[in-house]
């Protein structure tokens, strides 16, 4: 996608805010943006508590020293917050020109599909140069094949189905687990995958509980001594999908919601060394003389750039064979 440019300029100040649920991983994007940044011997200006930090005018210049020892930390140092004011035009206004009269020359904003939005309203009404960098565990943004954050919610979210398979056999039981992801299945897919989950259902791919319930009398018949169903939390409600289970198979049922376990923890390596290459590209993309409103992703392994509409533009699609995958080995 052709990007708007024009002939390099001189970037003093770079503005850094993360929004919207933080992630595992954000602070490793802070870092990286703080360090290019300065390598090129750019100022950094950490915004604290997202887009109403910025209203509030929360700010500090983080130097190098300000992000040692944060990359292996959860959640992010510079907080995050809702932010009612930036759906109305005013508060996108006051935004854009507190970020002018600060004198930033651009802003890298970490966070999904409101945090993108929040940029495109501050460009458009101050020119200010946005790039957005995609830090959610839901891994719902178009324009990515990760987002940062998701493969430590999926490990977080892996260790807990494992540790309930232990009681779950032990007192032959089934358990309806549900995970995070708003109304995406990236998370229940990977997660009932890699666990082994006897059925995974997903706001994204239509299901049939009669077709899955047949699947688990099956298992029981064969001898299995507990099954795993892993909800995502857009999918419907655990605890009715809990009852209808219990009361037409006569199964002894119980219910897991992992929660907001999943946003928080060490960050694995894969979203450490995403977020380094994205905080990077974030700035990278600027020094070519970028200009306009921006997110930077990584398709195929490779960095890609697209325009930040494209987040709400365009649906991220569930893999087809993945979801194969998960039905065929669920037998």
């Amino acid at each position: 996608m052709k990007s708007k440019k024009v002939a390099k300029r001189r970037i003093q100040q770079i503005a850094v805010l993360t929004s919207g649920g933080d992630a595992p991983g954000m602070n490793c994007a802070v870092r990286a943006v703080v360090r290019t940044a300065a390598f090129h011997g750019i100022k950094t200006l950490g915004i604290y508590r997202g887009y109403d930090g910025l209203l509030n005018r929360e700010f500090k210049e983080l130097k190098i020293s300000d992000v040692g020892g944060i990359i292996n930390r959860g959640g992010t140092i510079l907080l995050s917050a809702r932010c009612a004011e930036m759906y109305q035009q005013e508060g996108q206004e006051k935004a854009a020109g507190i970020l002018k009269e600060l004198g930033v020359d651009a802003l890298v904003a970490v966070g999904g599909d409101g945090t993108y939005r929040g940029g495109h309203a501050i460009h458009k009404f101050s020119g200010i140069p946005v790039i957005g960098v995609p830090g959610t565990i839901d891994n719902d943004i178009s324009g990515t094949d990760f987002t940062i954050g998701f493969a430590t919610a999926v490990n977080t979210a892996l260790d807990a189905i494992d540790k309930i398979r232990d009681t779950a056999t032990s007192h032959e039981r089934l358990f309806v687990v549900e995970v995070m992801g708003r109304h995406a299945g990236f998370i229940a897919l990977e997660t009932a995958i890699a666990g082994g989950a006897e059925a995974v259902l997903m706001p994204e791919v239509p299901y049939d509980l009669v077709e899955i319930f047949t699947r688990i009398e099956e298992g029981t018949k064969r001898g299995k001594l507990s099954s795993i169903v892993v909800v995502a939390e857009g999918a419907g409600s655990s605890m009715e999908i809990a009852y209808r289970i219990e009361k037409t198979l006569g199964l002894d049922v119980r219910v897991a919601v992992i929660g907001h376990l999943q946003r928080g923890g060490i960050p694995v390596a894969p979203d450490r060394v995403l977020a380094a290459r994205l905080g990077k590209a974030a700035v990278d993309v600027l020094l070519q003389g970028e200009t306009g409103a921006k997110m930077v992703g990584v398709i195929s392994g490779k960095i890609s750039v697209h325009d930040l509409e494209h987040c709400w533009t365009h649906t991220k699609k569930i893999d087809a064979e993945m979801v194969d995958l998960a039905r065929v080995l669920a037998i």
